[in-house]
């Protein structure tokens, strides 16, 4: 996995919920859906709790930009990829 990864959150109260990856570490994928959960205070979570979810991913430069059109992009890329799934 790396930053601009989409994945799945298959445990916990986001379960069934797709998320970008914007930070991580050793243990921990730090996520955020554009909205509830921006890029300045993503969700910590552990990578057996979440799955890869496709092959698109956003670019690392377009996720580490630091304005609010980035929220903006994650929203509407998920949405996108909302629509292709079903």
């Amino acid at each position: 996995m790396k930053i601009g990864n989409v994945v799945l959150a298959i445990a916990g109260k986001e379960k069934g919920q797709l998320f970008v990856i914007v930070k991580l570490d050793d243990k921990y994928a730090y996520l955020s859906d554009g909205k509830r959960l921006k890029t300045v205070k993503p969700k910590k979570k552990s990578f057996k709790h979440i799955k890869l979810y496709g092959s698109e991913a956003l670019s690392e430069d377009q996720v580490l930009d630091k304005n609010e059109r980035v929220n903006a992009l994650i929203r509407k890329f998920l949405s996108k990829k909302r629509s292709e799934h079903v």
